[in-house]
């Protein structure tokens, strides 16, 4: 009889193999995380090129005629002094003069002591010879405000002069910055003044009661919760924080004494009650020296620097990052939930119109 082989040899088992839907998959990974490299390098790239001068056709054509050898390091003088062109510097401050509420590299560049510590530098450096401040600004808080305001006084210490140019509104904080210029530009019907202080203070007790929420503060003093979103202030806190808006609003009154010492103390409390007012009327009364835009600026830092045809030039980027910032820096930061929330519940003493 035949033997049956009850126990045949078990064949191998093969690994699967990846399926045609995995190998997909797999592929536009790969040329997603390629393309983004690509875009980042070419983004960064592109930034670089926008952000330096070009080179003269005479320059061109000096390093043109080089050997290849003194072609390298005549390129590399070049972009040396090209990164040390002459001229004005430019800072712009553009919205609410405050510093940013979130964390990240973005919000960093675009807050009220990255500004402060950018007009310091540029005090240092021999080819900046004068700064151009570019205002478009409601104003701020308190203490961002002044600390701009300080940083101008530094580089104005180095005898350089300041020139502000007002945009659409330079008003409260805004205006305080300006305070510390040489001189100041705005169009006829730009928005300015607002020379004051406001705290806002917020209260949502009644829609906590109607939603059964109770807050229990624990603290230290009777005063430690003063402002309190969730109940209302007492009439001796109302008095407290007068006296500090008093105290803060002298600042500014000073502060606009000191930049306008042309204008009369009484016509000057008469118009720093808070109100706003029109470029063309600031003039009237003083507060700013010449209606125009751009070229209005160039040449009020033409005459205090004495250089007819002062070229107006962007402060260059100390690294990468900071240079991707400058070539996206119209690029306006959005809070968070959480950020937004923290404005709500905690009052800010600020120079800034509101309305």
């Amino acid at each position: 009889m035949e033997e049956n082989n009850e126990n045949p040899a078990q064949e191998p088992v093969l690994e699967e193999s990846p399926s045609k839907e995995e190998k997909q998959i797999s592929g536009v990974k790969f040329w997603l995380v390629l393309l983004t490299a690509v875009f980042t390098v070419s983004m960064a790239s592109g930034l670089y090129l926008a952000l330096t001068p070009s080179a003269s056709p005479k320059e061109k054509e000096e390093i043109a005629d080089t050997s290849v050898t003194d072609n390298v390091a005549e390129a590399s003088s070049l972009l040396k002094k090209l990164s040390k062109e002459e001229g004005a510097a430019v800072i712009k401050v553009r919205g609410v003069i405050q510093e940013g509420g979130e964390s990240g590299f973005m919000a960093r560049q675009n807050s009220a002591s990255s500004i402060a510590k950018r007009i310091r530098d540029l005090a240092d450096k021999k080819e900046v010879k004068a700064l151009l401040l570019d205002i478009n600004s409601p104003g701020g808080t308190v203490a961002s405000v002044q600390d701009i305001y300080n940083a101008i006084l530094f580089f104005k210490s180095k005898k350089k002069p300041v020139v502000a140019l007002f945009r659409d509104v330079a008003a409260s904080g805004g205006f305080y910055i300006a305070m510390a210029a040489d001189r100041i530009v705005a169009q006829p019907g730009t928005m300015t003044g607002s020379i004051g202080v406001i705290m806002q203070a917020n209260n949502v007790e009644g829609l906590f009661d109607k939603l059964g929420i109770k807050v229990m503060p624990v603290k230290s003093g009777k005063h430690k919760d003063i402002g309190s979103a969730y109940r209302p202030m007492t009439e001796e806190e109302v008095a407290l924080l007068q006296e500090m808006i008093n105290e803060t609003y002298q600042q500014f009154f000073q502060a606009v004494q000191k930049g306008r010492p042309n204008v009369n103390a009484e016509m000057l409390a008469i118009y720093a009650d808070g109100r706003v007012f029109t470029g063309a009327r600031a003039k009237e009364i003083g507060l700013i020296d010449a209606l125009g835009g751009e070229e209005t600026a160039k040449q009020q830092l033409a005459e205090l620097t004495g250089v007819k045809d002062i070229k107006l030039i962007s402060p260059r980027p100390n690294n990468f990052m900071e240079m991707l910032y400058m070539g996206g820096a119209s690029m306006e930061s959005k809070l968070g939930l959480s950020s937004k929330i923290e404005d709500f519940t905690t009052p800010k003493v600020s120079y800034l119109w509101a309305y």
